[in-house]
């Protein structure tokens, strides 16, 4: 078994775990591979092991990354999910490859990305992504500013707003990762017991990543967003 197999099945025993211990089904959580700043060799890897959805941070290495793997893989279906943020001129290259974006914190984007979608390809999947403890340096639309943002991109064409992505600051326990998570689940109910006009499949909580994943799927994300986990640390270029 390769190291990344490896990996896999013991993030999935984590997993599976956390569910247990929050009295939760093992298969209401799925697992996103961030596979960003690793190459298709790492992601076919993930592949042979059964992994299917991949984020990507990076929107040019993500779409040159989609193009070599499906190369290599043409019959295998995947997913993949745009998780990075988003420049209003970069908006087409995700519209037209990626079947996910969890990152729209503005209608400006969310926008470009109806118009942009090729009439060809199913709706983009949408999660609006919320700054819910406020972190300075973190993306994301003010909680008290969610529902606005998910009843204004539900109007738009080609587009399926699915749920909310947060990315909270690192905290240094189980308990405060708990806390903050679950503010991020209130909001997500509340917005889901709306009653927002297109909002047919609101789902989706993109909540935990490798060094909280448990605290999240306790609070009740239903994705992780796991890394260094599956594909081991990274190597950032010099800048």
């Amino acid at each position: 078994m390769t190291t990344i197999a490896n990996n896999l099945q013991q993030v999935l025993g984590r997993m599976a775990q956390a569910c247990t211990v929050a009295g939760r089904e093992p298969g209401a959580v799925g697992l996103l591979a961030v596979s960003k700043t690793f190459g298709a060799a790492a992601v076919l890897e993930a592949v042979a092991a059964g992994q299917r959805a991949f984020g990507e941070n990076y929107i040019q290495e993500g779409v040159d990354k989609i193009a070599a793997v499906r190369a290599a893989m043409p019959c295998v279906a995947l997913q993949w999910h745009c998780i990075g943020p988003i420049q209003s001129n970069k908006t087409r290259p995700v519209a037209e490859h990626f079947d996910w974006v969890h990152t729209v914190d503005r209608l400006k984007i969310a926008e470009r990305l109806s118009a942009q979608r090729p009439a060809h390809l199913p709706p983009l999947q949408i999660c609006v992504q919320v700054n819910i403890d406020g972190g300075a340096t973190k993306s994301g639309v003010a909680p008290q500013d969610a529902a606005d943002l998910v009843r204004a991109v539900a109007k738009l064409p080609r587009l399926a707003v699915r749920g909310l992505m947060c990315i909270p600051e690192p905290a240094p326990d189980f308990e405060s990762q708990l806390a903050v998570h679950t503010r991020a689940k209130r909001l997500f109910d509340e917005i889901a017991a709306g009653g927002i006009p297109g909002l047919l499949q609101f789902d989706t909580l993109s909540l935990g990543m490798t060094a909280d994943l448990e605290a999240a799927i306790q609070a009740g994300s239903t994705l992780v967003r796991v890394g260094t986990g599956i594909f081991g640390g990274r190597s950032y270029p010099a800048t």
